[in-house]
């Protein structure tokens, strides 16, 4: 069910930034770019760029911070009642297509109601408050998982755009229940195709076999990163069990696996089957045993970093690490992987071609850096 009753708009509010603001770190050996400090927040999730090179920033207790460009300043534009036990909270951010025109802001969270906890597709336009700054009104629910269940994990709700901006893609997680993932009627553990009002796009390719109107592809976990590469492939990572984190290349009305196909094995050593050919369940292009947690994906299109022009990058949690896929097509190998001594939360592309990284955060502040060539 929809819930359209749903938070308080903050008022605005401008703080400086910790005094690390801006500080540059030397390259570390190995690493072929050079790490600047930029700002601290408390447990950021994820980050976009305004056309005029402002960012937007998540906090997962429901902050949402409209940030300057150098890193100085910032408002808060929008507080939002989020449920942020474990592994909830506010989430996703992402400006729509047409936003130079309409200022919608297309944003996840999780929320509590009727049979436990789940997570809502919402949007809203930024606005000057009338003060000399802005605030995120307008605020809608678009869509809420289906069903609600209880727990306090897994619920992905990422965002991604068609190239032809007609369509949205969002990430439901399975919500640590397994067999979810491949119930034709609920919608958690699956690529979800949905129009930019939020109902179900037409075309799906599963409602014939009588699947929920809005599934696009399904056997996912928890699905932390979805992005479209300039080919208009859909690439998609999650993490796996113990062991078996993936990047999937998303293919319509595809079944991707999940419970009853892994690389990983379950928490208590029990044994799940391999991927393997002719099994009908669509294999990942890359895995990890030993697990590197992948947070935000990103697929680099920047000059500052011509050699790796198409690839993916992906925030490493339990791995601490930024770690490149090199994506060829419709193929994907492993690349780097840089230790950067603390949890990954998301990566996002500069408008200069920088990389820029969310720290996790948890009991402390999660920074925010930007990488440049060196």
């Amino acid at each position: 069910m929809i819930r359209k009753t749903l938070f308080a708009t903050g008022l605005l509010t401008t703080t400086l930034l910790a005094s690390t603001a801006c500080s540059a770190q030397p390259a570390a050996a190995g690493k072929p770019f050079k790490e600047t400090i930029v700002a601290d927040f408390d447990s950021p999730w994820a980050m976009t760029f305004l056309p005029d090179k402002r960012m937007l920033v998540t906090e997962k207790k429901g902050e949402m911070l409209l940030v300057s460009a150098d890193g100085k300043s910032r408002q808060t534009v929008a507080t939002l009642t989020v449920d942020s036990a474990g592994q909830g909270g506010l989430m996703d951010v992402v400006l729509a297509p047409d936003f130079a025109t309409s200022q919608r802001v297309y944003f996840s969270y999780s929320t509590a109601g009727e049979g436990g906890k789940g997570v809502v597709l919402a949007r809203g336009r930024l606005r000057p408050n009338g003060g000399g700054g802005e605030r995120l009104g307008e605020i809608e629910a678009l869509f809420s998982a289906r069903p609600f269940v209880e727990g306090n994990g897994h619920y992905s709700g990422r965002i991604a755009f068609s190239p032809d901006g007609k369509y949205l893609f969002f990430t439901n997680g399975e919500r640590q229940k397994f067999t979810p993932a491949q119930d034709p009627k609920m919608t958690l553990g699956k690529v979800l195709r949905l129009t930019l009002d939020g109902k179900p796009a037409p075309g799906n390719p599963l409602v014939a076999k009588g699947f929920a109107p809005e599934i696009w592809s399904y056997g996912h976990r928890n699905l932390l990163g979805i992005a479209f590469d300039k080919q208009g492939n859909l690439w998609e990572q999650e993490m796996g069990p113990k062991g078996g984190d993936e990047v999937n290349l998303i293919k319509p009305g595809l079944n991707y696996g999940w419970p009853n196909a892994s690389n990983g094995s379950n928490y208590d050593g029990s044994d799940i089957p391999d991927h393997k050919p002719g099994d009908g369940y669509e294999p990942p292009m890359v895995f990890w045993n030993p697990v590197i947690s992948p947070g935000g994906l990103m697929i680099y299109s920047g000059s500052m970093f011509p050699q790796w022009k198409g690839d993916a990058f992906i925030g490493g949690l339990s791995s601490k690490s930024l770690v490149r896929v090199h994506l060829t097509g419709t193929n994907a190998a492993k690349g780097d992987q840089w230790d950067m001594g603390a949890r990954i939360r998301e990566v996002e592309q500069g408008p200069d071609g920088a990389i820029w990284l969310l720290e996790d955060g948890g009991d402390s502040q999660g920074r925010l850096i930007k990488l440049t060539a060196k």
